[in-house]
């Protein structure tokens, strides 16, 4: 397969699967090698990034990929789809959402220890809102589970892997005014 058909045919892919994918699953879906699907995804990443006319980009997300939107068309699909949802989060969101972020995986029991407070219907809202899922079972007396954060995290923080989360001690200082922005 040349260049361009393989590129066509990882674009298509990746199109009608419409989340994230893996790169092994990419791969297999097109019986290449990793390295040989690694060089056409970055061949596409550069088509997109150089390409100012085009209102989507892939993105990377921990070793998933996906298009998305760029970021200045959203009011217009937003328009589009009659889709006006904005994901507000709560102090306590925002404090649960973090702990289980920098600490993950984590089982509720960890998050209510370091908060003092009981945050089931907190962790059940990060749920329902797709930023934080079920990672598994923690191997202890009662299998209680353990949390992570998502894709769908990064893409709304705008970052492509937790390593790009902000020290601790940097958030911590307490004269500054912090915001979180998420990019929806």
């Amino acid at each position: 397969m040349n260049i361009n058909t393989a590129c066509a045919t990882v674009e298509s892919i990746l199109f009608a699967v419409g989340e994230p994918i893996s790169i092994t699953r990419l791969s297999n879906a097109c019986d290449m090698e990793l390295s040989d699907m690694q060089a056409i995804l970055e061949t596409l990443e550069n088509r997109y990034k150089d390409d100012v006319s085009r209102g989507i980009m892939l993105v990377r997300l921990e070793d998933k990929y996906q298009l998305i939107t760029k970021a200045e068309f959203a009011p217009y699909v937003k328009k589009a789809l009659n889709n006006r949802r904005n994901i507000i989060l709560s102090p306590a969101s925002l404090e649960v959402l973090s702990i289980i972020a920098y600490n993950q995986p984590v089982t509720r029991g960890f998050v209510e220890q370091i908060r003092g407070v009981e945050c089931s219907a907190v962790v059940a809202n990060l749920v329902e809102k797709e930023l934080v899922e079920e990672k598994g079972r923690l191997d202890a007396p009662g299998r209680p589970l353990l949390f992570g954060t998502t894709p769908n995290f990064l893409r709304c923080f705008g970052i492509s892997s937790l390593e790009e989360l902000p020290d601790l001690p940097e958030l911590a200082n307490p004269n500054e005014d912090q915001q979180l922005t998420m990019k929806i």
